[in-house]
């Protein structure tokens, strides 16, 4: 066996690149951008809305909090050579990030019309905890 040098990586070439990486990379990404772009648009733009109270804005702000969480993690995930290729974990954060956060941003934004989300949530919440 040959002896490791500064630039010899952690892992082999064959084994850098983890099956479903790239898709929970690009899933993290775009799920940290989107919270990003919601709580600027919390901030900014939600503020200026008639019906919007402190408590919306307060549950608009965990919404894309959790958005921006979730797609770090993702991101983290993609990146460990066991969990990179899980089945369950990512794709759990992934689709119960979007449930949760989705839901209440829905919620936040038309809550008369979509008053059967309010018991999606605590699903999503469950599924994202079990990833």
């Amino acid at each position: 066996m040959s002896r490791p040098s500064a630039s010899t990586p952690l892992l082999p070439r064959a084994l850098n690149v983890f099956p479903g990486s790239s898709l929970l990379w690009r899933t993290g990404a775009v799920l940290a951008a989107a919270g990003i772009i919601a709580g600027a648009f919390g901030s900014h733009g939600l503020q200026k809305r008639s019906g919007i109270t402190p408590e919306k804005l307060h549950a608009w702000e965990t919404a894309s909090s959790y958005a921006i969480y979730n797609g770090l993690a993702l991101l983290v995930v993609s990146l460990h050579p066991r969990f990179a290729a899980h089945r369950f974990a990512g794709p759990a954060i992934a689709l119960g990030s979007i449930v949760f956060s989705g839901s209440i941003m829905a919620l936040v934004l038309a809550r008369d019309r979509l008053k059967w989300m309010g018991p999606i949530t605590p699903i999503g919440g469950s599924v994202m905890i079990a990833g």
